[in-house]
């Protein structure tokens, strides 16, 4: 009995710690990483469809070595190679910085698919009315193509939410890293470890709820 009251007062008393640091570090990289990955995404992927060949080459480089390799490999590469050669980065700045790539690598192979998946009678339509290649791309096509990337792009998003543990590697404080601190201190890992997972799951949850509620109003009817 013991034993269970200490377990219940340790959950107790680190639930708003983690959460605390959810809010702090977790949820604000992972905005912040997405958002700016989104950005680097829409880029990468109209010089995909473009003709620029010198430029599409480089994007193509970039896609490939960030998709290729693990995310976790790209942090270290960051926040401990960059310094060899006289780069220096805090750790939230690595974070953000590595998160963004890796998620502008993905999401650009979703936007460009889904470019590629308007048929090319709305192209010829646009130009039909006296469009050029711009204005058709912005209100035609993207529009048309954000539907259909949206539902894997949230996914991505969810993804990120879960990825951003892998910030503790390089001592950025969100949730996972100050689960550690805490186990250190009770030697409890299994409870707080699955205290973490729990919240985790709550905000993953929430936002399929929102990914959920976001193709109900795109779809089609």
């Amino acid at each position: 009995m013991i034993i269970d009251n200490r377990i219940i007062e340790i959950i107790k008393s680190s639930f708003f710690p983690i959460l605390k640091s959810g809010i702090i570090y977790t949820i604000p990289i992972t905005l912040i990483s997405f958002g700016l990955g989104l950005l680097i995404g829409i880029f990468v992927a109209l010089i995909q469809i473009s003709q620029l060949k010198i430029l599409k080459l480089f994007v193509k480089f970039y896609v490939w070595i960030f998709r290729g390799t693990p995310l976790l490999v790209q942090l270290f590469i960051i926040f401990y190679g960059l310094p060899s050669i006289a780069v220096r980065l805090d750790p939230i700045p690595s974070a953000i910085i590595a998160f963004s790539l890796n998620v502008g690598a993905y999401s650009s192979e979703t936007i460009r698919a889904a470019i590629l998946s308007i048929s090319k009678g709305q192209w010829e339509a646009s130009y039909a009315i006296g469009m050029n290649y711009y204005q058709a791309l912005t209100r035609t096509i993207i529009p048309q193509a954000a539907r259909v990337s949206i539902p894997p792009l949230f996914n991505s998003f969810i993804s990120l939410v879960k990825d951003t543990s892998l910030a503790a590697t390089i001592t950025v404080t969100e949730m996972f890293m100050e689960t550690q601190r805490i186990v250190a201190r009770t030697y409890e890992p299994l409870v707080l470890y699955c205290e973490v997972a729990l919240i985790y799951l709550f905000f993953c949850t929430i936002l399929s709820q929102i990914q959920k509620y976001s193709e109900k109003r795109l779809s089609v009817e």
